[in-house]
């Protein structure tokens, strides 16, 4: 058995949704093509690249100017987190108790905040006493009340209030479950001061921004909050929605993005000023691919082992669209193609397009990349399908 043979054998081997070679040198991880020429996987196979996970952490960390904290609930894997880890990020944007605990377990010295602006009172109770975590995101005066009376209103609280935005450009929009309205913002900043060893402000412009204006119009609400609230603010948490490339969607360098915000931020005048920020998608969509296999082809329809209610969920409603390709040798024209799903709800279709060479067939594998993120983490049993292995790759 060749080198290469071997340790595609001992990766075939590796429980699901493990990374066994996340250890290794990048240059001694097999390519796609050769592991998938080994195992013939007939369930979803997930491809970690852990050398694009730590360029990515370490190009963002270094060109953001302030504190960089990963949004846990994009990837939560824990090969995910070391690569990011290994990269530079030290500060981790969590949104429950569970991804509190994954975090603290992996990295004792982690710096983590919980910002998820409505919490079970175990969790914050759990969170500050058990975990150290100190940073909590609030936008109302109830959950304010409720998270004094769990800690015991301690000196040592950084507290963070959510505005609520308007309607923006973005590819998912998060402007109507969370965030105070600039009004009652003012308000709670006003409440929270007297608590607050840290105080500060934060948004979301929404998830895949690719409208750079959207972060300093943003920063500009939230300064007129912060003069209308009458009180020092400390931090301002420009939140998200860093975007990424798709087959159907270009976005601006983060640089100029970066540059937008540090313009909004000098307009401020607000000398002292901690920037912060919660990149997920920007950090993780590249990491992963997973590759599927042909079950059915009917027309330019092709039944896979994979779908919304697995790896492929934001390929359903959402409509995102992903770069696909077929992992064999083909002369055939490009054609546009949708995706079925495994499970036998007719809800499971993806309509992409999704281009493929004209000769694809069942049994074939395609891989679907830029599945990092929100792919494992949205994945689901459903009708008993979802299982598979995650392996790392070159």
């Amino acid at each position: 058995m060749s080198h290469l043979r071997a340790r595609l054998a001992a990766a075939a081997l590796a429980a699901p949704h493990a990374a066994p070679m996340a250890e290794a040198a990048p240059a001694a991880l097999p390519c796609v093509d050769d592991l998938v020429a080994i195992l013939r996987p007939e369930e979803p196979l997930t491809c970690l690249r852990t050398a694009a996970l730590r360029a990515n952490a370490a190009g963002f960390t270094a060109g953001f100017p302030g504190v960089t904290m990963y949004a846990v609930k994009c990837n939560p894997d824990p090969a995910v987190l070391q690569a990011l880890w290994d990269g530079g990020v030290r500060h981790f944007d969590c949104a429950s108790l569970p991804e509190v605990e994954r975090v603290s377990r992996i990295f004792p010295l982690a710096e983590i905040h919980f910002m998820h602006p409505v919490k079970s009172r175990r969790a914050i109770a759990r969170s500050y006493r058990l975990h150290g975590v100190k940073t909590f995101v609030i936008d109302s005066a109830s959950e304010l009340a409720k998270m004094l009376e769990e800690t015991g209103a301690p000196a040592d609280l950084d507290l963070v209030i959510r505005l609520a935005l308007p309607t923006g450009p973005a590819k998912s929009d998060l402007s109507g479950k969370f965030g105070a309205w600039p009004v009652e913002a003012a308000t709670l900043l006003r409440q929270a001061r007297p608590h607050a060893r840290t105080l500060g402000i934060s948004f979301h412009v929404g998830s895949q921004c690719l409208e750079p204006l959207a972060w300093r119009r943003a920063i500009q609400l939230a300064g007129e909050t912060m003069r209308a609230s009458g009180v020092p603010v400390d931090v301002l948490d420009v939140g998200g929605g860093f975007p990424v490339a798709y087959p159907d969607q270009t976005p601006p360098a983060l640089g100029a993005i970066f540059a937008e915000i540090e313009a909004g931020v000098d307009a401020l005048d607000l000398p002292g000023l901690v920037l912060w920020a919660e990149p997920g998608r920007a950090l993780v969509a590249n990491g992963t691919s997973v590759v599927v296999q042909v079950q059915l082809r009917r027309g330019n329809a092709l039944y896979i082992n994979d779908g919304v209610f697995g790896s492929l969920s934001d390929a359903g409603p959402p409509g995102f669209r992903y770069p696909a390709r077929l992992l064999r040798a083909s002369a055939a024209g490009a054609q546009d193609f949708t995706f079925f799903g495994p499970t036998c709800d007719s809800n499971d279709v993806m309509a992409g397009p999704f281009v493929l060479p004209d000769d694809v067939s069942e049994g074939d594998w395609v891989e679907i990349g830029q599945l990092g993120a929100y792919g494992a983490a949205l994945r689901t049993a459903f009708n008993g399908f979802g299982e598979g292995r995650s392996v790392a790759v070159r």
